[in-house]
């Protein structure tokens, strides 16, 4: 995103002209920051351990067009349901290059996982025995929750150590791979989640080495030869404008040599290094470009817009940021002003006070800032709000690749019985 004079324009296009042409709200995403944030991390970890492959966790923005990007750059798919692995198919990725990272599986869950070929990682010893029901996976993986984790962005999305709900604990990992070498299983991989949208790089390696005090055991007393293991993602980005951002070089050097000091520490044959950004891929190279339909002087004033938290519902779900610019007023004098969306909820007034433009009126377009991640994917139909339409920019032109909804959306796989319609 850059200013032209007073106005803001998305990968050199006006936002008022994509406003104009595609309508409001509709989230806009930057192709070619999205491939400048894979290369950075790619060039970055590959420079300390050459032997290097990224997933990307399609579950943050699932647009095929998004995710044909990134297998165009060099990355995998990380799947956390049956669907996402038949995304990874549609854009022709299968094999090694999808992992099946679900939780809480059902047994539908893991035939159809068995039957896609696709690495598979399992979330909790329990289940190995109902997937030895039904088959063997090339290769496994088990989620591995090293006791501590950290977010960022809010404790409902700090994804390991004691509250959360992923990974097996520290305890019973030997146990895990053990039944799994006896099943005869002969490849393996490990996995762990690091966190959420984490700026401190010296939190990486420490993390990266409980994992492998973990897995060294393993590797140790099993005589297993891990094959991979994937410090899952975690990697975070700035969403205020005052906020420092990774030093991504450093949490590579660090991150790279905690890893081979712990493989040589137990004596392990280095596996490959596997990580799965999503938000550092996506999260800044994404707004919603929404308007104001109505200003309220009341015991605030808040200016009413079309993007609702069934737009982004991240701010009304566990509080977080979100930059807002008015186009061609960001100059002006600015006053402590409400912001909300329309919906028939109070947490959809999900701006209680910001200091914006004070002379923001109906019709401005407002600019949502680093809504790439986990914005539309989390979107949903409420009140008879339908999703809005995304649209991809690259070179100064821009394409739809998700149309607008519709009412017809909206009704679509309903039916109504006849005696109903008497």
């Amino acid at each position: 995103m850059k200013f032209v004079g007073e106005n803001i324009a998305i990968g050199n296009v006006l936002v008022s002209e994509i406003a104009e042409k595609y309508g409001t709200p509709t989230y806009v995403y930057d192709e070619e920051k999205i491939r400048s944030n894979f290369r950075k991390v790619n060039a970055a970890f590959k420079k300390y351990y050459p032997d290097f492959k990224m997933f990307y966790a399609v579950k943050s923005c699932n647009n095929p067009a998004i995710v044909n990007i990134l297998r165009q750059e060099g990355a995998g798919v990380d799947a956390a349901s049956v669907n996402e692995i038949r995304l990874a198919k549609y854009v022709g990725l299968d094999g090694e290059d999808v992992m099946f990272s679900g939780n809480f599986l059902s047994d539908d869950d893991i035939k159809q996982g068995l039957e896609s070929g696709v690495i598979f990682n399992l979330d909790d010893i329990s289940i190995l025995p109902r997937m030895l029901k039904y088959g063997k996976p090339e290769i496994l993986s088990f989620r591995v929750n090293p006791g501590y984790g950290k977010s960022n962005v809010g404790e409902y999305v700090t994804n390991a150590g004691p509250n959360a709900k992923f990974g097996i604990h520290p305890d019973k990992v030997m146990e895990a791979y053990r039944l799994a070498k006896e099943a005869g299983i002969k490849r393996f991989g490990a996995h762990m989640m690091t966190g959420s949208c984490i700026t401190d790089p010296e939190y990486f390696p420490f993390v990266t080495g409980l994992l492998m005090d973990i897995i060294g055991k393993v590797s140790k007393e099993l005589q297993i030869d891990f094959e991979f293991i994937d410090l899952g993602g975690g990697l975070g980005i700035p969403y205020r404008p005052d906020e420092e951002g990774l030093d991504l070089e450093k949490a590579a050097e660090l991150t790279s040599a905690m890893f081979v000091k712990k493989c040589e520490e137990y004596g392990m044959r280095r596996p490959q290094l596997k990580l799965e950004p999503a938000r550092y891929f996506v999260g800044n190279a994404g707004w919603i470009v929404g308007r104001v339909h109505a200003i309220k002087e009341s015991y605030k004033k808040i200016a009413g817009t079309d993007v609702g938290m069934n737009t982004l519902a991240r701010p009304a779900m566990y509080g977080s940021y979100h930059h807002i610019y008015v186009d061609g007023k960001e100059n002006e004098k600015r006053a402590n002003i409400g912001l909300c969306g329309q919906l028939c909820e109070n947490t959809d007034f999900w701006v209680k006070e910001r200091e914006l433009p004070e002379s923001i009126a109906e019709g401005d377009l407002i600019v949502v800032e680093n809504a790439g991640a986990y914005g539309f994917g989390m979107s949903y139909q409420y009140n008879g709000r339908l999703r809005p339409a995304e649209v991809l920019v690259k070179n100064g032109e821009t394409m739809l690749i998700r149309k607008r909804e519709e009412f017809e959306d909206m009704i679509r796989h309903t039916s109504v019985p006849e005696y109903l319609e008497k």
